[in-house]
């Protein structure tokens, strides 16, 4: 599919607000708006969030600063080339995110990952908002003695639901490009600055690890992050203008930001700064009381905070209507914001590092499918017919392949949630009889890489077998 790079009209940008009554068809010419400096600024401030330093705090003690360093910068590579890419086919096809796995899953087959990623985005969606309503506790009960947690929570559900309703171009060309990016950058700049400055360099280079968690664990754990955007990238990549947009705004837009904010916090918990890193949701926050003008820097965090929680929301209801076409998604941008706010006010969501790398286990393989069946079976095309025809209702060779990936994925790396590494070591181990987890054997095998490697092979060999069947019939008809 072609895309358009004429500007935009005053009359299309009057249109702005028609925006989300798209759905699921392809976006149209006219509303691919969103230039480099637009995505960049659109994955930037996604990348700009109190989460990653949160997530950071994870690499040590089990790695060294040196090797936590390391993990950061190969898991931004690896895992923000992969995002790039996942917004570039969007940008190619002008169809949301879910839709582009109807030609290698089928699809009925492409409803399983629908439904996981309906499910991760209301998940992410609820725990962003708890960031951003500790966040403001923090800073009210500082200034007037009340938190109000649950009210903060409510307040901000009201905001992020109705910034969904609005869309990702009112949301980016009104509020993100305009300030949002500016004013996240200036604070984390100044928060970067401060913590290099408040201790000796040697504080955080000599900070040694106690060997509890394997490089390449940690490898996943970074590269968990841009993965969990993947299903959710052509959902605001199909509004770019070009290629360029689409990829280079994605990948190096959040990888910035994705790098940048890992560092921050790896800086954080190795510091004295910060009071308590083993709370998830309160270290990052104590940590900022506790620099000077640090309460400015959090509030504009916090509030900056609520574009992660839009994009979630945005993204579920746009993976609904995969399945669900006909229902709106304003009106389901308004459910699926009442359920974030009510997870986010009644359920303590804090273990969440298991989270993580079980989304790496179900969209790193999910991607390798995505990427195999675009770039090598259909040479880099999708056709509207391929992604909104009848077409087959599951396509096996893509699921198989998805679920092979999956399945090493786990094999190397099965997470720390104990009802699921007992099922997987049932099944490699007595099962299988392979030695489980197979990082004792293989320390240097990123579940991750080998996961996609493996699934991106199996559906590219989809292609070779079609080759073959095609030469065959050919021979067979030639007189």
């Amino acid at each position: 599919m072609a895309t358009s790079t004429s500007s935009p009209s005053p009359v299309t940008k009057q249109r702005l607000l028609d925006v989300p009554a798209w759905g699921i068809d392809p976006v149209p010419a006219h509303l691919r708006q969103l230039g480099l400096f637009d995505t960049g600024a659109l994955w930037g401030n996604l990348g700009i969030s109190l989460l990653l330093p949160i997530v950071a705090a994870f690499l040590v003690p089990g790695l060294s600063f040196g090797q936590a360093a390391l993990a950061i910068v190969v898991g931004v590579v690896i895992g923000n080339l992969m995002l790039g890419y996942a917004g570039r086919i969007g940008t190619d096809t002008g169809a949301p995110a879910m839709v582009l796995y109807r030609p290698a899953l089928g699809r009925h087959g492409s409803y399983a990952p629908t439904v996981l990623n309906v499910l991760q985005n209301i998940g992410w969606g609820a725990f962003e908002l708890i960031i951003i309503s500790t966040a403001a506790a923090a800073i009210t009960a500082r200034a007037f003695g009340v938190s109000a947690q649950p009210a903060w929570a409510i307040l901000f559900g009201l905001i992020v639901t109705l910034m969904a309703v609005g869309g990702p171009l009112v949301v980016v060309r009104r509020w993100i490009s305009r300030y949002a990016i500016w004013l996240v950058g200036a604070s984390a700049i100044y928060l970067t600055v401060y913590v290099l400055v408040s201790e000796p360099l040697t504080t955080f280079t000599g900070a040694a690890g106690d060997g509890s968690m394997p490089f390449w664990q940690g490898v996943d754990l970074v590269v968990a992050m841009p993965i969990s955007w993947i299903p959710l990238a052509a959902d605001y990549t199909r509004f770019a203008r070009t290629r360029r947009a689409g990829f280079a705004g994605t990948a190096i837009g959040y990888g910035i930001a994705h790098a940048w904010f890992y560092f921050l916090g790896l800086l954080l918990v190795l510091s004295n700064i910060a009071s308590n890193p083993a709370d998830p949701t309160g270290f990052v926050v104590d940590a900022m009381l506790a620099i000077p003008f640090g309460v400015l820097a959090l509030a504009i965090l916090a509030v900056d905070e609520s574009d992660e929680a839009f994009a979630n929301i945005y993204s579920a209801s746009v993976s609904v209507q995969n399945a669900f076409p006909r229902v709106g998604q304003r009106a389901l941008s308004v459910g699926i914001g009442a359920l974030c706010t009510l997870i986010a006010v009644v359920v303590p969501l804090v273990q969440y590092e298991n989270f993580l790398l079980l989304i790496g286990a179900v969209f790193v393989p999910l991607f390798g499918v995505l990427a195999a069946h675009y770039a090598v079976v259909r040479l880099g095309s999708y056709s509207e017919a391929d992604l909104y025809g009848a077409g087959p209702s599951i396509r096996v060779w893509g699921c198989v392949a998805w679920v092979a990936g999956f399945a090493v994925y786990n094999w190397l790396n099965p997470g720390t949630v104990s009802w699921w590494v007992s099922a997987m070591r049932w099944v490699f181990d007595t099962m299988l009889g392979a030695p489980f987890p197979a990082t004792a054997s293989v320390p240097w095998l990123s579940a991750s890489i080998a996961s996609f490697v493996l699934a991106f092979a199996l559906q590219s060999a989809e292609a070779l077998f079609r080759n073959r069947g095609a030469r065959s019939s050919a021979r067979a008809s030639a007189p």
